[in-house]
């Protein structure tokens, strides 16, 4: 079976992904990247949860180290852009870059990511941040929503009694929840 990198930003938007991808002969290896998440302590809660997840369903976990220094940075004068702006491309571009390094590094050949999902979040953005990534690496352009990927998500997270957030990560969005 192929392994595919699935870049996940929490356990209960990686749940159903993580099935759709076996379902499709794929074997997901999951990536947690997401220096937007605010503050720390919902970062870890999400960080926490999503590794106890794979352990529990003996999916292969990795994490990058928390950078929202460099997510302030590279969102830098885009913080006042309503959701689905800017300064969200510029974080699926800065968190899909480093999932697609981590791909190349593990010499796995295509990555995807479970950003889409969300109702909240628009694919074709997603897709088009992707785009921009020369790593050598393929991204596979999963609309995860599709065929209520989402609600399955949910129900799946359900089962598990897993945490749900509010917000989708970072500050902003936070406050404009």
């Amino acid at each position: 079976m192929e392994k595919i990198l699935l870049h996940a930003c929490c356990a209960p938007c990686a749940s159903y992904p993580i099935q759709k991808l076996a379902l499709d002969n794929l074997k997901p290896v999951v990536f947690f990247y997401n220096p937007n998440i605010f503050p720390f302590e919902e970062y870890e809660i999400r960080r926490k949860e999503l590794k106890e997840y794979c352990a529990k369903n003996d999916i292969e976990y990795y994490e990058a180290d928390y950078e929202i220094k460099e997510f302030y940075e590279a969102i830098k004068g885009f913080e006042n852009e309503p959701e689905k702006g800017k300064r969200c491309e510029i974080c699926f571009y800065l968190r899909l870059k480093k999932a697609a390094e981590f791909a190349k590094k593990l010499g796995i050949k295509r990555y995807t990511t479970t950003l889409s999902v969300s109702p909240h979040k628009n694919s074709i953005q997603i897709f088009e941040a992707a785009k921009k990534i020369d790593s050598g690496v393929e991204f596979v352009e999963y609309n995860f929503k599709k065929q209520d990927g989402f609600k399955k998500s949910r129900q799946i997270a359900k089962e598990n009694n897993m945490y749900f957030q509010t917000y989708c990560g970072c500050e902003f969005s936070r406050e404009r929840q």
